[in-house]
């Protein structure tokens, strides 16, 4: 019978193998469907601790995020790596950055909250954009007249920006920098021709 410590040095293969071959985080409980023994989380953790201390130093790095753990580039490589795949950086317009920012640091909000914030009516375009892109959805209403919808974020926002909950967003002023520094995928490029359409005054009653 293999000994403890063989059984998490073979636990530690089988999630290096799964986490290499998986496009997406993978939660603990993803994970756990990997053995056939019962493993608690709190093993499971400390193996995947392990694990992420075996590969510092390399050029790739295991990181939790919201959405559970996934190997990914270190940030300092990505600059050179882009050259083998050129793409424009996303620009994100004034508008896009400031609806994004104030969801994410007053959430859940209405459209109407974003429009008392900014003092601009909200274009419909840059909810849109946001939603596509997948880092905004529709959790629900606000019961008052008229149920306005409100708006979160999700956890491919915080799985984007490499955080793992909200509670790890920056500073206000550094989140622009933080998000233009965000690899776009082809599939979720935003509609900035649309987005950076100008806003009107909101009317005041």
């Amino acid at each position: 019978m293999d000994s403890p410590t063989t059984d998490l040095n073979q636990a530690k293969l089988l999630l290096e193998a799964a986490l290499l071959a998986s496009a997406e985080p993978l939660s603990l409980q993803s994970l756990k469907r990997l053995f056939d023994d019962e493993i608690d989380s709190e093993t499971l953790r400390k193996v995947l601790e392990d694990l992420r201390t075996d590969w510092q130093g390399r050029g790739v790095e295991l990181v939790s995020v919201a959405s559970g753990w996934r190997f990914q580039t270190r940030p300092q490589f990505q600059g050179i790596l882009d050259r083998l795949n050129p793409q424009k950086p996303p620009k994100y317009s004034r508008a896009v950055l400031e609806t994004l920012a104030i969801i994410a640091y007053r959430q859940p909000v209405t459209r109407g909250d974003i429009e008392d914030i900014r003092g601009v009516s909200v274009a419909p375009t840059i909810l849109k954009a946001l939603e596509a892109r997948l880092w905004i959805e529709r959790i629900g209403h606000r019961e008052v007249e008229g149920r306005p919808e409100l708006f979160a974020t999700t956890r491919t926002f915080l799985d984007d920006l490499g955080l793992r909950s909200l509670s790890e967003l920056p500073p206000l002023e550094e989140l622009g920098t933080l998000v233009e520094q965000t690899p776009l995928e082809e599939s979720a490029e935003l509609p900035l021709e649309e987005v950076a359409a100008p806003e009107a005054p909101v009317e005041q009653a």
